[in-house]
């Protein structure tokens, strides 16, 4: 049986990302599949039509044309309301959902009776590993971050010895070394940063040593489930502040990416830590969108307070799209095995510990506890 998939245009603003790239097009071809791409729908992240008609997908001119007979729709962004309108009862849906900012669209897809897969919940287990699309668009936003701070940054980041005497390298803070601090810890190395690291997580220490950075350590292990760290105690959370708010003081570049996911950002530099930053620092903020690590942040602004810049960007994966695309398509790819059998069938028994982790709607039922409790108290 020939399984339809869709990769259609994304339309949230600023988007350049796309679901699939012709190279896992091809692949899913060769299996047998039917692969529609609505045109342009790779243009953004440097991969054109063309190479997606060399890949064997049928290029489609509009969102109601791809979506028709559609089985599977791959996506980056959540749909939107017009996009599950188009979509047929028992379609498959997978991307990023997040749920907690689209309770109305979840409530939609819902009555829409769609299967919708959320790959924001697919377990941190070695199994999902190359389907851990969160980690791979965390390598791309840690890479950017570095770049975004070292930018902004009045300093160079290298020491250079010149003819005019010998400049100091710059020195760049980074508050949480998941995998996007680790990525923004590794990028300012190579640019030649004296790098200084923080997480509350003891087990972090041994990866930002082996990066070539200083470990902060602070007698705290706060080790949380599924390698999140845990929310610290009041206790806990005062000594970190004080550690925290010094070496933030002295840094030049602070990229800060601590986030907890379905809660809000821990705030980790307060208006005051900021005020006792060097004229000319910087705080790139990676958990903008969810309320900020930084207390001055604002969602997609930049902010000049006693002559520090805060950067508050959303969405910089998409800064890089062609190997963000690249890693997103890989992910998809290791997803739709899943879904998808070895006699090319598509899978309705989402029992796997995968699917069902990341199921977020299915037969007209909210599956995620926490979203299905947010959309009833909304009353979508």
């Amino acid at each position: 049986m020939v399984v339809a998939i869709a990769v259609p245009k994304e339309v949230v603003g600023g988007e350049r990302r796309v679901a699939l790239v012709p190279e896992v097009v091809e692949k899913l071809r060769k299996a047998g599949h039917e692969v529609r791409v609505e045109r342009d729908a790779g243009s953004l992240a440097y991969y054109p039509d063309d190479a997606y008609a060399r890949a064997g997908a049928t290029l489609v001119a509009s969102p109601k044309e791809l979506y028709a007979g559609a089985q599977i729709v791959v996506k980056v962004q959540p749909p939107t309301r017009s996009e599950v309108d188009l979509l047929g009862e028992g379609t498959v849906v997978i991307g990023f959902m997040n749920a907690s900012r689209n309770p109305e669209v979840v409530a939609r897809m819902r009555d829409r009776q769609l299967s919708v897969f959320a790959l924001e919940l697919v377990p941190r287990i070695t199994r999902a590993q190359s389907m851990d699309a969160l980690s791979s668009q965390a390598t791309a936003g840690g890479y950017m971050a570095a770049i975004v701070g070292a930018e902004s940054c009045p300093k160079f980041l290298p020491m250079l010895t010149t003819a005019a005497g010998t400049i100091r390298p710059a020195t760049v803070l980074i508050l949480g070394a998941g995998v996007a601090g680790l990525m923004a810890i590794a990028t300012a190395k190579r640019l030649g940063a004296i790098v200084e690291a923080y997480d509350v997580r003891r087990a972090a220490g041994e990866q930002v040593r082996s990066l070539g950075a200083k470990f902060l350590a602070l007698e705290i292990n706060a080790e949380g489930e599924g390698g999140y760290a845990r929310e610290l105690t009041p206790e806990e959370k005062a000594k970190e502040q004080e550690m925290v708010s010094a070496a933030v003081a002295r840094a030049d570049v602070v990229i800060t990416t601590a986030n907890i996911p379905g809660r809000k950002a821990p705030r980790l530099i307060s208006k005051e830590t900021v005020a006792r930053m060097r004229p000319g620092a910087v705080v790139v903020d990676l958990a903008a969108e969810s309320g900020g690590n930084c207390e001055l942040t604002r969602p997609g602004e930049t902010i000049v307070s006693s002559g520090v810049t805060v950067l508050g960007p959303t969405n910089l994966p998409a800064a890089v799209p062609f190997h963000a695309s690249q890693m997103y398509s890989k992910n998809l790819q290791s997803f739709l095995g899943l879904l998808i059998d070895a006699n090319g069938q598509r899978v309705t028994d989402y029992s796997d510990e995968i699917l069902a982790a990341s199921l977020l709607v299915h037969a007209g039922e909210i599956r995620h506890a926490p979203t299905r409790d947010l959309v009833a108290g909304g009353k979508s």
